[in-house]
């Protein structure tokens, strides 16, 4: 019953994070008072992305040819160990959140191997970029998984919830400074507004998108999935690490019930101020995300610093 759960809570993940896109899309459509697309047009691109015939030049290896498949199953298994709607599955159970991060680098790894393998300029760049904003992007996030480790005692997301869950609502400051660093790094590991603008083509400013700019087909397809399951991943981890409440201990209908509803309005609530932040904010310069994810660096380390000093207090 637990394994086929778990699977089950897998398949929503991956299943749903086209319309968590669709939704951001939507937000931002009508915060800009502009007419917005269908909430299910991220299903649709898909499926016409999915129906054409890739196209490969001549001097693609096969990194270039693997990498989407790559890309897609890496972001998928992490999507596995991460708590959805109900903690104790045995997927989470398998890997840690430093696994987590690993699937993520792996990933991140082959795309800037596939950008760099056409031997084009923008991919090269983009590549280049993408493996700068990651060095900067883990240690963050590195030292916010290591902030809220040493206050749950383990590295396991599943865990770590439910240390939440049992200790109640109580202001930790470790946990806000974390929370705050950890939302910095998702902007800028998902390709969002201000370190990134996923739907621009111009070549000073792209980063993600100029790796990716010779692929096209079901190849696209899969790497637009993955990125759409990438920006509910985090999602999810920000609202279930710091929000647990909800979330179902048992695997009753009632309890994943709850755990479904009370997920739904927590991602809602997280990105209509994610909308609303790429509204008010402009895209900032490539120079500039360094200072951005120092920031967020520092928000982490401050974390954990305050948690170490409340501790020796205690």
């Amino acid at each position: 019953m637990a394994w086929l759960l778990a699977l089950l809570q897998t398949l929503l993940f991956i299943a749903s994070a086209p319309l968590l896109a669709g939704w951001l899309k939507k937000v931002k459509c009508r915060l800009q008072n502009r007419r917005s697309p269908s909430i299910i047009q991220p299903y649709r691109d898909l499926r016409k992305l999915w129906r054409k015939e890739p196209i490969v030049a001549h001097s693609a290896s096969w990194i270039f040819k693997a990498t989407p498949y790559i890309v897609l199953s890496t972001t998928v298994l992490t999507a596995s160990i991460v708590p959805l709607i109900a903690v104790n599955l045995p997927t989470a159970k398998i890997a840690d959140v430093v696994v987590l991060i690993g699937f993520f680098a792996l990933g991140r790894f082959f795309l800037a191997l596939a950008g760099m393998d056409i031997g084009t300029a923008f991919g090269g760049m983009g590549s280049s970029r993408e493996m700068t904003v990651s060095s900067l992007a883990e240690p963050a996030m590195l030292m916010a998984v290591f902030t809220l480790a040493m206050s749950a005692s383990t590295t396991n997301l599943s865990e770590a919830m439910k240390y939440v869950l049992n200790t109640g609502l109580v202001l930790r400051p470790s946990f806000v400074f974390a929370m705050l660093g950890l939302m910095l790094v998702a902007v800028a590991e998902t390709g969002r507004i201000p370190v990134d603008n996923p739907t621009t083509h111009l070549e000073l400013t792209m980063i993600h998108e100029a790796m990716i700019l010779e692929y096209s087909g079901r190849h696209l397809g899969l790497i637009e999935w993955a990125s759409q399951i990438k920006l509910m991943i985090y999602g999810v981890l920000i609202v279930n690490i710091f929000f647990p409440w909800g979330i179902a201990q048992s695997f009753s209908l009632e309890s994943l019930g709850i755990g479904a509803m009370s997920l739904l309005l927590k991602l809602i609530g997280l990105t209509v101020l994610l909308g609303l932040s790429e509204v008010v904010l402009a895209k900032m310069r490539v120079f500039r995300v360094q200072e951005y994810l120092s920031f967020a660096y520092l928000l982490t380390l401050l974390g954990m610093l305050s948690h170490i000093i409340l501790e020796v207090q205690h």
